[in-house]
């Protein structure tokens, strides 16, 4: 078998998204999803929540949706999330993470722990996204995260989990606070999917109207 092209070995070992013509053959612009090219670089990105299939007795049982847009690889990924189904008035604070898989096969326990690509402690890896308050039922919130849609690290395919309890994040003074926060009891799950630009856009303006009326 032929060796690679030197130029193309490059843009393996470095997962870079742009592609270069090569003694003069035909290479494609963009290594990567087709959605790229459809969305004008940007990739968008759903995962719809579900209770978890192990929750415990008398536990809420949370739904809704967590969207992700990314305009291109260096751009900060945007997140927004809409949940509902948290009790009225308990005044717990509720952390949300992304896990490592989007296996859902033992409920949200197959999730495994947080996606922590760069083996550092919890609360600096890319999908600890802190601590929410619930308003009236529901967190309805938009936040800048440090995890990528795009490349190696990209987090499509996994999961993102909401959590019983508040994050300590990484004070608690144990094994777990590094790990996990002590987050608590995994309430509800779901995998992170390709979407299309209307389920980030229909939120917004979703949004801005409430808003409005405000």
């Amino acid at each position: 078998m032929a060796s690679l092209h030197p130029y193309l070995l490059l843009l393996v070992l470095c997962g870079c998204h742009l592609c270069l013509s090569v003694n003069g053959d035909s290479v494609p612009k963009e290594v990567g999803p087709a959605e790229l090219n459809e969305n004008s670089g940007t990739l968008y990105a759903t995962c719809r929540m579900r209770p978890n299939a192990k929750l415990g007795t008398g536990m809420p049982k949370i739904y809704g949706h967590v969207m992700f847009k990314q305009e291109h690889a260096d751009d900060t990924l945007k997140v927004a999330i809409n949940l509902h189904g948290f009790p009225n008035s308990d005044g717990q604070l509720r952390a949300i993470h992304i896990h490592q898989y989007g296996d859902l096969s033992e409920g949200c326990t197959s999730t495994a722990g947080h996606y922590n690509p760069l083996s550092v402690d919890h609360p600096d890896h890319p999908g600890d996204f802190g601590n929410f308050s619930p308003s009236n039922g529901k967190i309805v919130q938009t936040l800048n995260s440090d995890a990528t849609l795009f490349g190696g690290l990209s987090v499509l395919g996994r999961s993102v989990v909401v959590h019983a309890k508040e994050d300590d994040l990484g004070r608690g003074g144990d094994a777990g606070s590094l790990l996990h926060g002590n987050a608590g009891e995994r309430l509800a799950c779901c995998v992170i999917g390709m979407a299309r630009p209307k389920v980030w856009d229909h939120f917004q303006q979703k949004r801005r109207r409430v808003q409005t009326r405000n």
